[in-house]
């Protein structure tokens, strides 16, 4: 029978060995994660699929949302997501404004009414209808940031062209760094406390107020 001694000694080594697995292990997974939350892009220029942004930061829902005058003729109601990445977001969390690299996310579902026991209401049905993401690369995108459409999350994302409506909203309505940071309600007041709110923003919601 081996003394308690003699069995500490057997076991320390195997849980040194073992933690320093694990730590390998997480340490390359943490590496993975930050790698396919990067941009990266295909040959001709088009954004490969932002890899598991549903375990992102989610910042927002939206329901029926437009910017325009008589958008909603699609006849069914939609609710948009939106995550990004986390290295993104910490530093958000830091400078109230977005870094370079920076993947933001529009994940577009259909809502749905009548499923299961629910009675009123909607709620998100399980499919994706799309997606857009916008992308911040500074030496890449005039302008540092970009916009991408997704038919699918695992489709290559084909750039929207710079004379597209949605580069001259952001720039005249974002709240900062052309991003609708009003819609966000956890990072609004941030931007807020940090004064990185944009001059054309504050404008237009003094305006708005009075």
């Amino acid at each position: 029978m081996f003394s308690k001694s003699l069995v500490y000694v057997a076991i320390l080594p195997l849980l040194a060995i073992g933690i320093a697995i694990f730590r390998a292990g997480d340490s390359t997974a943490t590496a993975s994660a930050a790698v396919s939350a990067a941009p990266s892009y295909d040959k001709d220029g088009n954004l490969l699929p932002p890899v598991g942004y549903r375990e992102w930061v989610y910042l927002t829902s939206g329901m029926d949302m437009s910017y325009t005058p008589n958008s909603g003729a699609s006849g069914h109601s939609m609710f948009d997501n939106v995550f990004v990445n986390p290295d993104a977001y910490r530093s958000f969390l830091d400078t109230g404004t977005w870094p370079d690299k920076t993947v933001m996310v529009l994940e577009l579902r259909e809502a749905q009414s009548r499923g299961s026991i629910n009675l009123s209401g909607h709620y998100q049905g399980s499919g994706v209808m799309g997606l857009e993401v916008h992308v911040k690369d500074v030496t890449r995108f005039k302008g540092d940031w970009a916009f991408f459409r997704l038919k699918s999350p695992t489709q290559n994302g084909t750039l929207i062209g710079r004379d597209a409506t949605c580069y001259s909203c952001h720039e005249a309505h974002a709240a900062v760094d052309t991003t609708f940071v009003q819609f966000y309600p956890t990072l609004l007041p941030i931007a807020q406390m940090k004064g990185t709110m944009s001059a054309s923003y504050l404008k237009e919601s003094a305006e708005g107020k009075n």
